[in-house]
């Protein structure tokens, strides 16, 4: 899907594996380079969604991050040793991060 035209200079960890990313460049982007396209699943049905927009409309690209929940990918900039995973569904009043 994507092509990196530079190499990577860290890694971020999606789903407990390490996967290649450029520090600054958007989560999204990362994710997508390293081919993954499922980035959350939908409260009702469990269907998988991926980023659409990649400038903060759509809310497609909704993950965990460090634990914080229903953030934009697209909107997270890399930093090394990143941590996020798929966010499963919709988050209930008074869930913990």
């Amino acid at each position: 899907m994507f092509r990196r035209s530079e190499p990577t200079d860290c890694t971020i960890t999606w789903e407990g594996e390490a996967l290649p990313a450029r520090a600054g460049e958007s989560l999204a982007v990362s994710l997508l380079a390293a081919g993954v396209t499922a980035f959350r699943q939908t409260p009702v049905s469990g269907s998988p969604r991926g980023p659409l927009c990649l400038m903060g409309a759509c809310f497609d690209c909704l993950v965990v991050v460090e634990g914080a929940q229903n953030v934009q990918a697209c909107l997270v900039p890399v930093v090394p040793g990143l941590r996020a995973g798929i966010q499963r569904g919709a988050r209930g009043f008074g869930d913990e991060a």
